[in-house]
């Protein structure tokens, strides 16, 4: 669609304020003015016109255009002008001075350097007045217009970069609402249609929010967006009378008809509609709905990828859920408790698990995090668990399954790492053997309000290096040993340092017992963070 002209036309009669001290010059000026169809103003001096402009302004119905006598008695027309001019509000009003008396070129200049859009020497012929006046309301709304065209374009490109900026289909759909509300001067609503028919909606804020309290609202424009769009890309617009509109979309119980745009992306598979309530008495200038065609087509193109991704997150969350156990294995001398918290859903899925496993050793115990956010790491993840299980069957040692794993990353993942840490508990004797790939150290919290990271380190997984041997620690029947991903405490911005003395001493303080301390800490660091957490604390029975 091509943008119109912005400017109106000059066939819409104008309103002339004319100002002038002698009443006979004005009541000549007005009835040439009102004989060519024009509503007129007329004041006695500069101070009158100053008071019925600040009123006017204040009612937002300034003249269109001042004819100005430069002789008045209080001001002169030059410096009524610039007082004018000066006024950003009254700036745009277009000012012809004239004068019986003076004439001659420097007056004209002097016009012209106040601000003026024209001088007329007075008396003049009816036709001369008439198309000085045609001409500065002329030139006065082909400026409006065109500053009119240029606040509606930012506000067009402002919109799209929120539209792009938005990280999940909701945000998307609100961001695109808010801007045709702006853009048309009525309350919005936005619908994104994915293809599994779910349906996304976002409204204005000068309007309550989309409830869709009708049961069958989702299902009526889901099919009215497939129905207007079936076989189609691109833009189009229509009118959906209020019988087939779902009532309440714009006003709380009430049935509207909706002017609708519609866009799909060139491969016809995003659905987008963009929805105001369609006003019999209210015209749409057709450069509002190129400006809202627009807003469409940008809307289309910037939800396809994140319902792409929402698709993906779905996937990698099931994948999770599945693999992740909610309920942890019998562990006879050993309290085991996880907790396994999602990042929120404007957030990338990641690669965070746990495992909790009996072995011919004692219990083996891991928390990892395969490096990255995205349906690969999720994957991954699944794969280095199984491999835990299976390798841990024939040899539970820490050291030689950090080996392990690190070799088979190396040979099916080259391009994934991963961090874990393993720890084989003896539930007997308390002898808890850790190994360490570049994961949050265990820390060991005694019930004296003691709290200590085990010293244990190595590199990530998926690098090749060489592994320290495990160390070994005896956890006391009084000790609780806390794994941790490092979602629960990084912060962007603050040091890692920072972060781990802030966990030590949230342990410390933390009251008794495994589950108790989970929960602690999920309410002291979990709310609101942009990655998955996972935890795991266990205890000697």
């Amino acid at each position: 669609m091509a943008i119109e002209s912005a400017g109106p036309t000059v066939d819409t009669l104008s309103t002339v304020m004319v100002v002038d001290d002698i009443a006979a010059s004005r009541y000549a000026l007005g009835a040439v003015l009102t004989r060519a169809g024009h509503r007129v103003v007329p004041v006695a001096s500069a101070a009158e016109a100053l008071v019925e402009l600040d009123v006017r302004l204040r009612a937002g119905v300034l003249p269109d255009v001042a004819l100005v006598d430069v002789g008045l008695p209080d001001m002169s027309g030059f410096e009524l002008c610039r007082r004018l001019k000066a006024q950003p509000p009254m700036a745009a009003l277009p000012v012809v001075h004239f004068s019986a008396s003076s004439s001659g070129t420097a007056h004209r200049c002097r016009g012209l350097d106040a601000g003026g859009d024209a001088y007329l020497s007075v008396p003049a012929e009816p036709e001369e007045i008439q198309a000085v006046v045609r001409a500065a309301v002329r030139r006065s709304r082909m400026r409006i217009g065109a500053e009119t065209l240029v606040r509606r374009l930012t506000l067009l490109s402002e919109t799209i970069v929120a539209v792009q900026a938005a990280r999940c289909p909701e945000e998307l759909a609100d961001a695109a609402a808010e801007g045709t509300a702006r853009l048309t001067g009525s309350p919005a609503a936005v619908f994104v249609l994915s293809e599994d028919g779910e349906l996304y909606r976002g409204a204005s804020r000068t309007r309550a929010r989309t409830t869709a309290s009708d049961p069958g609202a989702h299902e009526t424009v889901t099919r009215l967006i497939r129905h207007i769009t079936a076989g189609h890309t691109g833009v189009s617009g229509t009118v959906v009378p209020a019988p087939l509109w779902p009532r309440g979309f714009f006003r709380p119980g009430v049935p509207d008809a909706a002017r609708v745009v519609l866009a799909r992306t060139p491969d016809g598979r995003v659905p987008v509609c963009l929805a105001t309530p369609a006003d019999g008495d209210r015209d749409v200038a057709p450069q509002t709905d190129t400006l809202v065609a627009r807003l469409a087509q940008a809307t289309a193109l910037a939800a396809e990828p994140l319902l792409m991704y929402q698709a993906e997150r779905h996937v990698a969350l099931t994948l999770q859920h599945s693999f992740l156990p909610q309920k942890m294995p019998e562990t006879p001398g050993l309290d085991v408790v996880v907790r396994y918290v999602p990042a929120s859903r404007q957030a990338e899925i990641g690669g965070d698990f746990y495992a909790v496993l009996r072995t011919s050793d004692g219990v083996l115990a891991a928390v990892g995090d395969v490096v990255g956010h995205s349906l690969e790491a999720a994957t991954v993840m699944v794969e280095i668990r199984h491999a835990l299980r299976a390798y841990c069957v024939e040899d539970p040692d820490p050291g030689v399954l950090a080996r392990r794993l690190d070799r088979m990353l190396q040979h099916y993942h080259p391009d994934v790492t991963a961090t874990v840490c393993l720890c084989l508990v003896d539930p007997a004797s308390g002898r808890a053997r850790i190994a360490n790939a570049g994961h949050i150290p265990p820390l060991i919290i005694g019930d004296d309000g003691t709290a200590d990271y085990a010293d244990v380190r190595g590199p990530l997984l998926g690098l090749g290096l060489d592994r320290p041997r495990p160390s070994e620690v005896v956890l006391l029947p009084t000790d609780r040993l806390l794994m941790v991903t490092d979602g629960l405490i990084e912060t962007r911005g603050t040091d890692l340092g920072v972060s781990l003395e802030q966990l030590r001493s949230a342990g410390a303080e933390a009251p008794p017992g495994v589950a108790a301390l989970c929960d602690t800490l999920l309410d002291c660091f979990g709310p609101g963070r942009e990655d998955d957490i996972a935890l795991l604390a266990l205890r000697l029975g």
